[in-house]
């Protein structure tokens, strides 16, 4: 079942690729964004990842979840999406 992560306290200088290469050490990523400001496109400090494998996601989750990266203390947590809740 595909789990989806959230990540936030990111440091500004956090791309893409850097959220994979640290997810990856658990398993598959098959999706992973930054959440940036529109006009500035600055990171926001948050990312949405999607692991393909729960165990794997869960994995990641447990180890990285209050870890360092880049000098700041990140949070790691799954996010449940409720059936509807992005209708408007």
């Amino acid at each position: 079942m595909v789990m989806n992560i959230l990540v936030s306290n990111l440091s500004e200088s956090i791309n893409n690729s850097d959220l994979v290469s640290l997810f990856s050490t658990f398993g598959n990523v098959s999706y992973a964004a930054i959440v940036r400001e529109k006009r500035s496109g600055r990171s926001k400090g948050t990312a949405f990842l999607e692991m393909p494998f729960e165990a794997q996601a869960e994995q990641a989750i447990t180890a990285l979840h209050l870890s360092f990266l880049d000098g700041k203390r990140i949070l790691v947590q799954e996010i449940i999406y409720k059936p509807g809740e992005f209708n408007n």
